[in-house]
């Protein structure tokens, strides 16, 4: 769908979003006068006993009616009579159409009672139910109305996050494309190649018991998001002699039969037990959260990470080569024209070449200008059709 036709829909469905909005507030509106007219809490009353004698109608009638098909229950029509009686012995002096609540006594005074005066019965509170009816239709047109707001709101929520998509775009688009990004990409792999390498080292060549007590050593440092060891496995490492193995040797371990692994470690079950059990996170445990990656971050959260990292690094024993990179990344940020570099290789990253010619031809800028009228248009409706 091309841009114009895209717009075009996403200004229909508003359009109907609002008339929607439009048509159910006035139907709500509509209801409430009719109950205002008729007085609320004459209805309220007319509706508690209406509901009370038709309630008894409807727990009744298919069991006491005789239409010479099947028996009377007899015992449910004296029931019924009982209940009957109690209702028309509490019913108020002054009710509202009292004398349409009598007839239905009258036509209840019979031996047996047929589906017709059942019907009767019914028909000679139509006015009633007419006039409950309107303390249903409120709930209706009110529900009716809360469904329709619900979607308006909706569509406005998914328009703010496009809006925001939107700027974004533009914002990325007032990056300086041209700009040298290789004088912050250069010393940023650099770093993040030498310490990928170092860990390696570290981690095929030193015990799986310091590999792991380097990671424990990183808890304190928010910055540099390693996932810490299962408690298990590292009291394994730390009081087993397996623990003194490389973390290769003990995936390796973990494959073995246990009669094969009784020759190489004392309890071959507790090692499998352990180590077999976290054979992902051994696995997984790489470099990651040592490396910064590109494009990389703003240059202060840039700084703080930076001095984190040379506070763990060193930790595990690189060579200094791998300091040294860390520590030029951290002088880069001292640039004056960081952030210029920066939104620049953020820009590369995130706009692909149809969003740079749009940009270019101005068709992000109209379409921000559209999602922000319609964004208005729903915050109006939505703010004069609150039925609270």
């Amino acid at each position: 769908m091309s841009t114009m036709s895209r717009s075009a829909t996403d200004r229909s469905d508003v359009d109907e979003l609002v008339t929607t909005l439009q048509r159910r507030a006035s139907a709500y509106e509509e209801a409430c006068d009719r109950v205002a007219e008729a007085g609320e809490q004459r209805l309220q009353r007319l509706q508690e006993f209406y509901e009370e004698l038709t309630g008894l109608f409807s727990t009744y009638e298919s069991r006491i009616v005789s239409d010479g098909e099947g028996d009377v229950d007899m015992e449910a029509f004296i029931e019924y009579q009982d209940e009957l009686a109690h209702f028309f012995d509490h019913l108020p002096e002054d009710l509202p159409h009292r004398e349409d609540f009598e007839a239905v006594d009258e036509m209840m005074q019979e031996r047996y009672l047929k589906t017709t005066d059942f019907e009767a019965a019914r028909e000679s509170l139509s006015d009633v139910a007419a006039l409950v009816e309107r303390l249903d239709e409120r709930e209706r047109t009110r529900d009716r109305l809360a469904d329709a707001r619900r979607d308006a709101d909706r569509q406005r929520k998914a328009i703010e996050e496009r809006i925001d998509h939107h700027e974004r775009l533009v914002e990325l688009g007032e990056a300086d494309l041209d700009a040298p990004v290789e004088q912050l990409r250069d010393p940023i792999e650099t770093y993040d190649d030498a310490v990928r390498e170092a860990f390696e080292t570290f981690t095929s060549q030193t015990s799986a018991r310091e590999v792991l007590s380097f990671v424990a050593s990183t808890a304190p440092f928010p910055l540099v998001e390693y996932r810490q060891p299962p408690d298990d496995l590292a009291e394994y490492v730390e009081s087993a002699d397996a623990g003194e193995e490389t973390i290769p040797q003990l995936l390796e371990y973990a494959d073995y039969s246990v009669s094969k692994l009784d020759h190489y470690v004392a309890d071959a079950r507790q090692l499998k037990r352990n180590v077999a059990t976290h054979r992902t996170y051994l696995q997984r445990l790489d470099a990651a959260p040592l490396t910064i990656g590109w494009p990389p971050p703003t240059a202060e959260a840039l700084r703080f990470r930076c001095r984190e990292l040379l506070s763990v690094v060193g930790r595990f024993g690189p060579d200094e080569s791998v300091l040294e990179a860390l520590r030029t990344v951290r002088e880069r940020t001292r640039r004056a024209d960081y952030e210029r570099l920066r939104d620049s290789a953020v820009a590369r990253k995130q706009l692909d070449e149809t969003e740079r010619k749009r940009l270019k031809s101005g068709e992000i800028e109209q379409e921000l200008q559209d999602l922000r009228e319609r964004r208005e248009r729903l915050a109006e409706a939505l703010a004069e059709y609150d039925p609270v």
